[in-house]
């Protein structure tokens, strides 16, 4: 893998065994990263992590479950210990999605409900408490939100709850610790073709292509460009932000 001169950084990465979550630390890899893949599975997080490595990157698999308090201390304990004592960057990438049922806000059940927020909200939370301590000065958190909190969409009150939850948690942690000059951002990306996708919507490649400036599907890649960015030393005084990425499907 390509690397570039300057020192490798720890990257955290939740829910990075597969989809976005891989893409984004793949690419951190690429350049010369330690890649910390955090995931629930913790077989798939290994796999995700041996790929890395086979093609001559350095990472680590590390199961967690980012609802936790104890498993998200655990992740920044394991993080820590794999690279040189301290984080670097943290991608709050892990979300339930594709096996959430569409119903109208008056018929989701409450269960579902609790488990999206523990998961999409409480979780990114979680992980930056749990890490806070571990950052150096100067470090990155990137969350990963949705564009469709700009649009709204019918039947998805949760996710869409959710995920405008973690813009609002993205500025108070942008406030709180900019003292220590550490940026905190989200990425708002549009329906990207991930394989959580494809088996939501069965007519995911053509799915809002028609309402994008660019009038094609949006894939992982289109999203690792702004999340790269926004870890990255030329972002230093970007921070508390959200930028969409969805081919200009909308715009705020």
């Amino acid at each position: 893998m390509d690397s570039t001169a300057r020192s490798p950084r720890t990257v955290i990465v939740t829910g990075a065994a597969g989809g976005l979550g891989r893409a984004f630390a793949e690419a951190f890899a690429r350049r010369g990263d330690l890649a910390v893949i955090a995931d629930v599975d913790e077989a798939g997080a290994q796999r995700a992590a041996s790929a890395i490595v086979e093609a001559g990157g350095k990472a680590i698999g590390v199961r967690v479950d980012v609802t936790d308090a104890n498993s998200a201390r655990e992740l920044a304990a394991a993080a820590a210990a794999a690279g040189d004592g301290g984080i670097d960057v943290i991608v709050n990438n892990a979300a339930i999605y594709a096996t959430l049922t569409r119903s109208p806000f008056e018929e989701i059940d409450e269960a579902e409900w609790d488990r999206v927020m523990a998961v999409n909200l409480k979780g990114p939370w979680q992980v930056g408490r749990a890490c806070s301590p571990l950052l150096r000065e100067g470090a990155r958190i990137v969350n990963i939100a949705s564009a469709t909190v700009m649009s709204g969409s019918a039947q998805w009150a949760h996710y869409v709850a959710s995920k405008a939850g973690v813009i609002g948690l993205t500025r108070v942690m942008a406030k709180e610790l900019g003292v220590r000059g550490i940026t905190v951002n989200a990425v708002a990306p549009g329906f990207t073709l991930t394989e959580a996708s494809h088996s939501l919507i069965s007519h995911a490649e053509s799915y809002g292509v028609d309402r994008g400036s660019i009038k094609r599907p949006i894939h992982p890649d289109d999203i690792v460009g702004a999340v790269e960015f926004l870890a990255s030393p030329e972002a230093a005084f970007v921070t508390g932000q959200t930028m969409v990425v969805d081919g200009g499907r909308q715009f705020l």
